[in-house]
């Protein structure tokens, strides 16, 4: 059975995890694919690394086409876990906000999560591996956590650790001085080349394996939500007929940092990351999970 402790005497950390995604170049439930030796999905290493680490609640945010199903999923694998008393609560993103075929993005995901936290909370992607010391080396940031409104901390990857073995992807490119994330800009058409360089194609930059990069790993204060739902009616009043543009988290916290109004503590770790998009992904991350204990 899984232990939880907190991550200090006086915090209790709500994790959010962002389930809502409509996976539609995967063609089906992504976040319910069987990537683990034992048919686990990418969401139960989330919960039981999380839990481990020291968060005491989860908060799913899903779509509610698929909420009936990611519940019986998750309350399947917590007895599994051992973690049948963990607070789990589910909220529909699209039970939020103007009715849209796609999800409005990350920020909108993280600000539906609001009534069901208290305090600082961490947030992540339902279908994504961190591995167990990302959470472990989060926490450990936590500890040194002021918990004040303008602290946030970041979990950096290395990108050479995030890269799939063929395809382009997005990467938030993170710039860090002194453990403080000055800057997170989007890169798109992200790659690996034959020579083993990493390229950018927007912008066109090459980047270095050690590059710090952002896989949407965060601990907010609370204010977080409110600056999420100021800039949200800004977005709408942009992108109310538009179908593809998402609010995204780094667009918030770059602004935040811009404005002076956040610090974000970032902490490194050397875990590998992986994920699917394509259904061609899932026995790459089959192979790479089979020997996780």
């Amino acid at each position: 059975m899984i232990q939880g402790v907190y991550c200090s005497d006086q915090q209790m950390l709500t994790l959010v995890v962002m389930a809502a995604g409509v996976g539609s170049r995967y063609g089906g439930i992504k976040q319910l694919a069987a990537v683990g030796p034992k048919g686990e999905a990418f969401l139960d290493f989330t919960i039981g690394d999380a839990v481990e680490a020291g968060v005491s609640k989860v908060v799913i945010v899903v779509r509610s086409s698929i909420e009936d199903a990611i519940r019986r999923h998750v309350e399947s694998s917590l007895c599994l876990l051992g973690l049948e008393s963990l607070e789990v609560a589910y909220i529909c993103q699209d039970e939020h906000g103007p009715k849209r075929a796609k999800p409005w993005g990350t920020a909108h995901a993280a600000l539906v999560a609001a009534k069901e936290v208290s305090s600082s909370f961490m947030i992540c992607n339902a279908d994504d591996y961190y591995g167990p010391s990302a959470f472990q080396t989060l926490c450990e940031g936590l500890k040194r956590f002021d918990d004040v409104d303008n602290e946030a901390l970041l979990c950096g990857y290395r990108l050479g650790f995030t890269l799939p073995e063929n395809g382009a992807v997005s990467r938030g490119v993170c710039q860090v001085e002194e453990g403080l994330l000055i800057d997170i800009v989007e890169h798109h058409g992200v790659t690996r080349l034959l020579d083993g360089s990493i390229v950018s194609s927007d912008p066109r930059v090459v980047l270095a394996d050690n590059t710090v990069v952002s896989m949407n790993l965060w601990v907010f204060p609370p204010i977080m939500f409110d600056w999420i739902e100021e800039g949200f009616q800004c977005f709408l009043a942009d992108h109310s007929d538009d179908a593809d543009t998402e609010y995204i988290l780094p667009a918030i916290v770059a602004a935040k940092i811009n404005e002076g109004l956040l610090r974000v503590r970032t902490v490194v770790t050397d875990d590998h990351w992986t994920g699917i998009t394509h259904p061609e992904d899932l026995p790459i991350a089959r192979s790479m999970l089979a020997n996780r204990f």
